[in-house]
């Protein structure tokens, strides 16, 4: 597969999960959803990772990383939070744009649209820019710290598949 099939299979993805987003967006009663949500609980909401300390954070901190390594994947992680700003903001904004797009009681499916497609293509930059963050935390690494993730990574995809399994039967 071609590397320009492959970005039109992602962008085209991530409109069709930002087009089930705004149907969700569209049927919420609610117009301030800042007063009207309460205090946050400790769940961390998309956007909102701290670091790595989302979903792959615990499994950096089990390597036993050193000082010099805990450094350097700050100074990365810093980095490209102060790269991506401008990316992220943009995004943010467009989120607020969509999420008026059906204040009122009213949706307006052409807004909507228009809205998901330009977010469909900051999602698919930010999701490049990921992955290079990604790799460039891996090349910190010893080999052996880099075998240790990936066997922490099966067997918490081997938890995982084992809740889904028990929870469909």
């Amino acid at each position: 597969m071609n590397i320009g099939r492959v970005k039109t299979v992602a962008i085209a993805s991530l409109s069709a999960i930002a087009l089930a987003a705004s149907i969700a967006v569209a049927q919420t009663t609610t117009t301030d959803q800042s007063t009207q949500q309460g205090p946050k609980t400790g769940r961390h909401f998309r956007g909102e990772h701290k670091g790595w300390e989302g979903m792959r954070g615990g499994m950096f901190k089990q390597l036993n990383l050193t000082e010099d390594q805990q450094a350097k994947i700050k100074s990365i992680r810093q980095n490209f939070a102060t790269q991506n700003k401008p990316l992220t903001d943009q995004l943010r904004a467009k989120r607020q744009e969509l999420r008026q797009a059906s204040e009122g009681g009213t949706f307006n499916e052409a807004l909507a649209t228009q809205k998901l497609t330009e977010m469909a293509s900051l999602e698919a930059k930010l999701m490049g820019e990921r992955f290079k963050l990604h790799q460039e935390m891996l090349s910190v690494l010893t080999p052996e710290q880099k075998a240790q993730l990936e066997q922490s990574k099966a067997q918490f995809k081997a938890r995982r598949g084992g809740m889904r399994n028990h929870d469909q039967q």
